[in-house]
């Protein structure tokens, strides 16, 4: 069962500045890091349907608060759609939207519907040329895999046109506490991915969006085990990591702290945040 309650609530009250130069597009030099981002989940496509629950709770969230949004006509676009839980939320709320499918994995790209309209691109080069002046871009879940993720968020905002809208939801560094106070309890590193901070995502959207909405929420989950807990990402292909692997003594060793430092659940904190282009739409 996923848990959720939120943690924070605010919304910008004055207008982004929307004379503001709109984001260079990120290098387009290929990344080791992305290899192994694409590897890891090609390997998990099968299951990541079945076994990512958390994502698909935090998709449909997300979408529902696309249900009502004034969108403008133009381009729409799931960013880093994985199997595609975002795009199909917000397409079985919103019928007349078709959101293409990006992702940087053809192997989860093709565990989607068949009957809808997907791109393998990496996104650490910056958007695909067929989405500048989008009317919506969303992105669940992805944002944390990419390189620079305050200069791609920034880089989206500026591809909007007026009126379009960024719908966004990743995780944050506040996530994991209890995971890192095991690993520190171990004295072993913590080798999770080092996520972003919600403070620096909400300043790259607010230099070209206005802000509608932006909460942070707390999630857990149980994980009764640090093998476990890890075996369950590794199912999914969500293991990637700058940080280095663990030895086997070092494993036990979590293992064993693992029950005292946990409370048996893991916390995730998640960004939730809604941006407009300001213009008209």
């Amino acid at each position: 069962m996923v848990r959720a309650e939120p943690t924070a609530d605010r919304a910008s009250q004055a207008p982004a500045n929307a004379a503001a130069a709109a984001a260079p597009a990120p290098s387009a030099e290929p990344s080791p890091f992305a290899g192994q981002v694409r590897r890891n989940f090609a390997r998990g496509a099968v299951r990541y349907g079945r076994e990512a629950r958390l994502q698909r709770a935090v998709a449909w969230r997300l979408a529902r608060h696309c249900r009502d949004l004034a969108i403008p006509a133009g381009p729409c676009a799931d960013l880093g759609a994985g199997t595609g839980l975002l795009a199909g939320s917000i397409e079985r709320l919103r019928p007349e939207l078709r959101l293409l499918r990006v992702d940087n994995c053809p192997a989860l790209l093709a565990q989607g519907a068949p009957d809808t309209a997907s791109l393998p691109w990496d996104l650490n080069g910056g958007l695909p040329p067929q989405l500048g002046g989008a009317a919506l871009l969303g992105s669940s879940f992805a944002l944390q895999w990419l390189e620079q993720p305050e200069r791609q968020l920034e880089h989206w905002g500026g591809q909007l046109r007026p009126g379009g809208w960024l719908a966004l939801a990743v995780p944050t560094a506040a996530s994991f506490r209890q995971w890192r106070a095991a690993a520190a309890a171990a004295a072993v590193p913590f080798t999770g991915l080092e996520l972003p901070e919600a403070m620096g995502l909400e300043g790259a959207v607010a230099r070209h969006l206005e802000i509608r909405l932006c909460r942070r929420l707390r999630f857990s989950r149980p994980a009764p085990s640090a093998l476990g807990f890890l075996g369950q990402i590794k199912a999914i292909g969500a293991q990637a990591s700058h940080g280095p692997r663990l030895r086997p003594a070092e494993l036990r060793r979590l293992e064993a702290a693992w029950p005292n430092a946990t409370g048996n659940r893991l916390e995730w904190e998640v960004l939730l945040l809604l941006g407009r282009r300001p213009g008209a739409a």
